[in-house]
């Protein structure tokens, strides 16, 4: 049995691979993109075909990803917003730039700078251990039904990332998902969990938020420039309800996981991701 010439077996494979992918996504707000790319090259897919199918697929799956964190309070909305507009004019501007410029060139040096920061992540995590955990932030907190946030301790105050280095974080981001082949997570979730101050999970659910948009920036305009014939449309069927059965699991899961771990998870997630990008760019053009 098959459909569009793919067997059963690899459908289910593609179904396990989205489920995989958004609970990395969804529950980190990193590794969707990563993740099930890798998931579907190692299933045998050709590395384009791949990486329009998912494109495609995060779409939607951000869309419900988003709904199932705002279902549980993880969205801050004044956030999101100031993300969205910078982060969708750097997915179109990094779309277009990709079929200008050597993108697969740039793939080690992106690579190179998101394991720096993954290293950054984890050492500084580590050593903050034992030093009070962001719970307030300057934004209101709402979408708040379990009341989780006020049972929080209290922490020392700091101010966060101001609206200028919101923006222009989020125009880096959005700018490396499209011209990167990823970015937009492991860029704005560590910065942000680092340096704003904000609960992790409102970091993972506002980033997933804006994520939306971002993706369906990137992806319309990759539809544009390169035609509907990249998209392989029993992938991502299969790999979207993979990630759609995840996508409530994932958010619970973010709402539980302490801040300090979520960041040293990221880091290690960065570290491994992106080392492993490094190794096989070079052995692929070793001699």
């Amino acid at each position: 049995m098959s459909w569009g010439g793919y067997r059963l077996g690899f459908l289910f494979y593609l179904l396990a691979a989205g489920f995989l992918a958004e609970m990395a996504g969804g529950a980190l707000g990193v590794g969707y993109g990563v993740f099930s790319t890798t998931l579907l090259i190692a299933g045998g897919l050709l590395p384009a075909v791949a990486s329009a199918s998912v494109h495609t697929a995060e779409t939607v799956a951000t869309l419900i990803s988003a709904i199932s964190h705002h279902q549980f309070g993880n969205v801050d909305k004044r956030l999101a917003a100031i993300l969205s507009v910078p982060g969708v004019l750097g997915a179109i501007a990094g779309a277009l730039l990709l079929s200008h410029l050597p993108g697969e060139a740039m793939r080690p040096w992106i690579a190179g700078l998101l394991l720096v920061m993954g290293i950054t992540i984890l050492v500084r995590f580590v050593s903050n251990w034992d030093r009070p955990v962001p719970i307030s932030a300057p934004f209101p907190v709402v979408d708040d039904p379990n009341k989780l946030a006020a049972a929080a301790p209290a922490f020392e105050e700091k101010a966060g990332l101001s609206t200028w280095q919101l923006i222009f974080l989020a125009l880096v981001g959005g700018t490396l998902d499209s011209f990167g082949g990823g970015g937009w997570g492991p860029v704005t979730t560590p910065i942000l969990l680092m340096e704003h101050n904000i609960p992790s999970y409102r970091v993972v659910g506002s980033v997933t938020l804006a994520s939306f948009f971002v993706t369906l920036a990137s992806t319309l305009t990759f539809a544009f420039s390169l035609g509907l014939e990249q998209f392989q449309w029993p992938v991502v069927v299969f790999l979207l309800v993979g990630s759609a059965v995840a996508a409530p699991a994932a958010a619970w899961v973010c709402r539980k996981i302490p801040h300090k771990w979520l960041g040293i998870i990221v880091g290690v997630l960065l570290i491994i991701t992106n080392l492993r990008s490094i190794v096989l760019y070079a052995l692929a053009h070793a001699g």
